[in-house]
């Protein structure tokens, strides 16, 4: 993969770039990727990126263990992407459909080591039926749902578990059980995130006794979320720990106190364009489409609007916030309730909006542009891909 890198571009300056775009500092996302893996180190417990934040070859190879992975993925596209670049170890972790089993045995007949994950008989008997028509056994991760967030199995659900992977073993292979504690996102405080995070590895460890009681295998036991990964004070019985948006952050994870707003790698360079003084307004060409319509801190104690605002070297200006948008303007506003004043800007200043949700965000671009700390040079551009 490192071949696949970008390689170095003439130095450019902020001022110079086209908005909105993009900027990552590279500065705080090594630091972030050593942050949670230093963490993850002394309970021996190996880290499984979950690359859908990033969609860059060049962010992937920064936060896996090895070129060729573990890795995480959220669609097809994405696996298909990053095993071009020499990616063999993928987990795609959402449910699978019959319609696309075909793509992962193609995947996997090119030396992918590609698997699926499922919570229904239907799906594993599909993927059964695949794996003998094809004459390979496709693995599968059962699905177990930890705390009523989204999909998976129960884990005292005892006999549909034991259903779905007697149906694997009919040609596939069962790998393991997943989960996901999506459920942690609404955790709030240290003591609540660790009792998300023990609830996540009991849940998963004791699916993984069923299974093997039974006699059937299950040796990878893989848990996930950014918040439990950064929480999580005993992993015994699992075998990986996922995670995504660690490696950028954004304002809903540090809503949560996972990380501080000095920790978020990413931002959305805009010009200023425009003023309304009697409304205490500043307007920006940067709106909706260039921030995503993501409004997840809206539910938590700091509303950030649509994101908070910063200078050109990304430190934050004092309680001034995306405070509402328009497909391509946006609208700069003192937080309510705030005694700060609205900063001085001049026509074509630029300023940085560090997001809600970095994946939601990074989906409306197509490039990083790469800085290091309150820099003002860009070092390099490194291609992101959308769609499915």
């Amino acid at each position: 993969m490192r071949e696949a890198l970008a390689p170095e571009l003439p130095q450019s300056r902020i001022g110079t770039l086209e908005t909105p775009c993009l900027i990552i500092d590279a500065l705080r996302m090594d630091r972030n990727i050593a942050r949670l893996r230093d963490r993850l180190a002394p309970m021996g417990v190996p880290l499984r990126p979950h690359l859908k934040t990033a969609k860059s070859i060049e962010v992937a190879v920064r936060a896996m263990a090895s070129p060729q992975g573990p890795a995480t993925v959220s669609t097809l596209k994405e696996a298909e992407f990053f095993a071009s670049a020499g990616v063999r170890d993928i987990i795609y972790a959402v449910g699978i459909t019959p319609c696309k089993l075909k793509k992962v045995v193609e995947l996997r007949q090119s030396g992918v080591d590609l698997a699926v994950i499922l919570d229904t008989v239907e799906q594993a008997e599909a993927v059964a039926l695949a794996s003998r028509t094809d004459g390979l056994a496709i693995p599968a991760l059962i699905e177990i749902d930890c705390d009523g967030h989204r999909s998976g199995v129960p884990p005292q659900d005892s006999e549909r578990l034991l259903s779905i992977g007697r149906a694997i073993v009919q040609g596939g292979e069962l790998r393991g059980v997943l989960t996901h504690a999506g459920g942690s996102y609404a955790a709030r405080g240290a003591t609540a995130l660790r009792e998300a995070a023990e609830t996540e590895r009991r849940s998963v460890v004791d699916a993984a006794n069923i299974l093997r009681d039974a006699g059937l295998p299950c040796p990878v036991v893989s848990v996930g979320s950014t918040p439990t990964a950064h929480y999580a004070t005993d992993l015994g019985g699992v075998t990986e720990v996922r995670a995504g948006v660690f490696v950028f952050f954004d304002l809903v994870m540090a809503g949560i106190g996972i990380c501080e707003i000095d920790d978020i790698a990413m931002s959305v360079l805009a010009t200023v364009i425009g003023h309304q003084r009697e409304k205490g307004w500043i307007l920006i060409d940067a709106g909706w489409m260039a921030m995503s319509q993501d409004r997840g801190t809206s539910k938590q104690d700091i509303n950030q609007g649509y994101g908070v605002a910063c200078d050109s070297a990304g430190v934050p200006f004092q309680d001034l916030i995306l405070a509402d948008a328009n497909q391509e303007h946006g609208i700069l506003k003192v937080r309510p309730g705030s005694n700060a004043v609205l900063p001085e800007l001049a026509i074509g200043d630029r300023v940085r909006i560090l997001p809600n949700h970095a994946c939601a965000t990074g989906a409306q671009h197509h490039s990083y542009h790469i800085v290091h700390g309150t820099s003002d040079i860009v070092t390099n551009e490194w291609v992101r891909f959308t769609g499915w």
